[in-house]
């Protein structure tokens, strides 16, 4: 548990006791709780897949005020998945849409429309009048941004993020635990991983990660129960199976001192377009991993994570060189043999292939599914 973020608003009106009565009778809960709620203040970044849930959730539940920052207008494409938007709302700024949904349901909570997209000459700005921050967006740069904004400030993040059958969601906070940037210290080459509107995504899928997000805002609030502080919870709709997965503090990361130029740093600014659109050397399945390691094939396995993951397991016989290291110029340890990189899930380690690749490596491949995919084909290869 960690100690409630807000204090207590003043004593509830007998309409708003009648209101949220169901959560008042909850173990634990009872009016403090929802008193902090109603002074609570919430900034919520995309009205989209996950903000359309995110902010009904939140103005259910008792948030006095909610901030929503988004710069899109309503499209068709959007109805599907983005439950507080409809037709007669097509055209219309979401932030406008969303408000409405959310005044339609409590007209006492109040919302902050921030019609624009936030930036790093912004977001510190906005975010000084709130106590928290939600991050609904769909891209890497507003990501990173927004995890700077809020450890700058010193101010909880919950995040959450979908693509196709999967989400995931975690919660930063700066003293408390480890970052977004722990997590993932460095973000994927562009084209790596797709965005909803290329990659897909479940409709349903907004709805379940987006409740879950609302509950860790209640729960930071309140001080009730546990948040997502150094762990992600993974949900998989196609088996309906969730997974957890710990991490810590990159313990010699550099220090967050300044807001940045995000887009250079995702590699989406002019100046990285050569390197962005290099091909990727194709990747090498755990199936076939297995095969040529049980041939006793003479292959260079790098890992390419953090070294508390490298602690936690890996596959036999390889050698740790976080990408960061990597693409900061640190070589290979010598060695022959085709090279075969991995990290989690197979993100960062395509990343890394088409770095060596770069540099002239003619034989390197990407594990495709990380880890956790060879994991599941060859136990007796991780060591734990």
């Amino acid at each position: 548990m960690t100690e409630p973020l807000v204090e207590p608003g003043p004593p509830l009106a007998p309409a708003r006791l009648a209101r949220f009565s169901r959560q008042l009778m909850l173990p634990g809960f009872g009016e403090l709780a929802q008193r902090r709620l109603q002074a609570a203040r919430v900034l919520v970044i995309g009205a989209g897949g996950l903000g359309s849930a995110v902010v009904p959730a939140l103005a259910g539940t008792g948030i006095g005020t909610i901030g929503i920052a988004d710069a899109d207008t309503v499209e068709l494409s959007n109805l599907p998945r983005q439950l507080s938007h409809g037709v007669d709302d097509l055209g219309r700024p979401k932030v406008d849409s969303l408000a409405d949904t959310v005044a339609a349901t409590d007209p006492e909570c109040r919302v902050v429309r921030h019609r624009e997209r936030v930036t790093a000459a912004n977001l510190r700005g906005i975010l000084d009048d709130y106590d928290l921050v939600v991050d609904g967006s769909d891209n890497f740069p507003t990501r990173y941004l927004t995890n700077d904004a809020a450890h700058l400030a010193g101010k909880p993040l919950v995040w959450g993020a979908i693509l196709r059958y999967h989400g995931q969601l975690g919660v930063a906070w700066r003293g408390r635990g480890p970052g977004y940037r722990d997590l993932f210290p460095v973000p994927p080459a562009p084209g790596e991983v797709p965005s909803c509107e290329l990659g897909g995504v479940l409709p349903s899928l907004c709805l379940v990660v987006g409740a879950l997000m609302a509950t860790e805002v209640v729960k930071l609030v309140t001080g009730l129960g546990d948040p997502l502080l150094g762990r992600v919870l993974s949900y998989d709709a196609l088996t309906a199976r969730t997974r957890e997965i710990a991490y810590t503090a990159i313990a010699d990361a550099d220090e967050i001192t300044d807001l940045i130029d995000y887009e250079r740093f995702c590699g989406l600014d002019d100046s990285s377009e050569s390197d962005a659109s290099a091909t990727a050397p194709p990747p090498i399945s755990a199936a076939e991993l297995l095969m040529r390691l049980r041939a006793a094939e003479p292959l260079r396995l790098i890992d390419v994570r953090e070294p508390s993951e490298a602690e936690l397991v890996r596959i036999d016989g390889s050698t740790l060189l976080p990408l960061r290291e990597l693409l900061s110029g640190a070589e290979l340890p010598p060695g022959d043999g085709p090279i075969v990189v991995y990290c989690e899930v197979g993100i960062r380690s395509q990343r890394a292939a088409r770095e060596l690749a770069r540099r002239g490596h003619a034989e390197v491949a990407s594990l495709d599914g990380g880890i956790q995919r060879f994991a599941g084909v060859a136990a007796d290869l991780v060591t734990r």
